[in-house]
């Protein structure tokens, strides 16, 4: 909960200076900062201490940006400019890209069999 309090942010700062913040987090930050806190704490873990290059996982995060469940733009900017500064080359995003697009088409492996069934009831 909220108080009149000023609470520090430490991870939302450290996420603002490195350029990894989305400008949508500003009010939930304003609305429950403890909850910001935690969240980006969580969110940091594999950033911070997994076995991925920060090439490899910058590409990871361009693909989850990207994918057709989520469609974020900004967040495809930013991770492909961080891409970049870690060693990308564009052919290594174009194909995370190209990858991603393999999730579109299970809309069409959930709705072909059920208008397969709902032709075949029509007769």
């Amino acid at each position: 909960m909220v108080t009149n309090q000023a609470i520090p942010t430490p991870q939302c700062e450290e996420h603002i200076a490195k350029g990894d913040w989305n400008p949508l987090w500003d009010q939930l930050r304003e609305l429950d900062p403890q909850f910001m806190e935690a969240y980006l704490a969580f969110r940091s873990i594999p950033h911070k201490n997994g076995p991925l290059p920060q090439k490899y996982k910058e590409l990871v995060m361009i693909a989850i940006n990207a994918a057709t469940t989520h469609l974020y733009g900004p967040g495809v900017r930013r991770h492909m400019q961080n891409a970049f500064k870690h060693g990308a080359t564009r052919a290594e995003i174009l194909e995370v890209i190209q990858l991603t697009t393999v999730m579109g088409i299970h809309s069409c492996n959930l709705a072909i069999p059920i208008l397969m069934e709902e032709i075949t009831k029509q007769g």
